[in-house]
């Protein structure tokens, strides 16, 4: 199973491939889509469409998973934020994929990040997972993609269909990523 995760930005929208192979996660691709900060938002927009489109031709998912919407204190911000989410929809709808949302607090948990923790806690995290090199993922764009994207494989897998994998390499990249996080998402029984 091969996912593409999105993190979401008007200016920067970073993207992150992660596949799953005989029970291993494996980095796929990773990359920030910049655009014009100057231009009008309509045209960023149509930019970050054609961009996501190049790169979901090229690396070929099964899946996109999207970063859900936090909450903003400033309105426009949130609205803003939520044009380039749905380009992003738009953009995996458009090629058939099945896409699926994950809140940003699940997204950090999925890879042992607290909800105190910062970006530089999550892209550590996602290093180590991949093992990647820390200068290979320059924006935090795309390491909270990458982190999306084995949100995802860890969380969604109940949501994929069957014909994509088999359920026995399912079950072994959702014990892979469960039995590494343990530690951070399971809260000790009471005795």
């Amino acid at each position: 199973m091969r996912v593409l995760g999105v993190d979401p930005g008007s200016r920067f929208m970073g993207y992150g491939v992660v596949e799953e192979k005989r029970g291993k996660l494996v980095h796929v691709g990773h990359g920030v889509i910049k655009v014009d900060e100057s231009a009008p938002l309509a045209a960023r927009l149509k930019d970050l469409h054609a961009a996501l489109c190049i790169e979901l031709a090229r690396f070929r998912p099964q899946a996109v998973a999207v970063e859900g919407v936090f909450t903003f204190r400033n309105a426009r911000s949130a609205l803003v934020l939520g044009h380039a989410r749905g380009v992003a929809l738009l953009a995996a709808a458009q090629g058939g994929l099945p896409v699926f949302e994950y809140p940003p607090a699940k997204v950090k948990k999925s890879v042992g990040a607290g909800g105190a923790d910062g970006k530089d806690a999550v892209a550590r995290m996602v290093r180590t997972f991949l093992g990647l090199e820390a200068q290979s993922l320059g924006r935090a764009d795309a390491s909270d993609a990458l982190a999306v994207a084995l949100c995802h494989l860890n969380h969604g897998r109940a949501a994929v269909p069957a014909a994509t994998t088999t359920g026995k390499k399912r079950k072994g990249a959702a014990a892979l990523l469960a039995d590494r996080l343990a530690p951070s998402y399971r809260r000790p029984e009471a005795g």
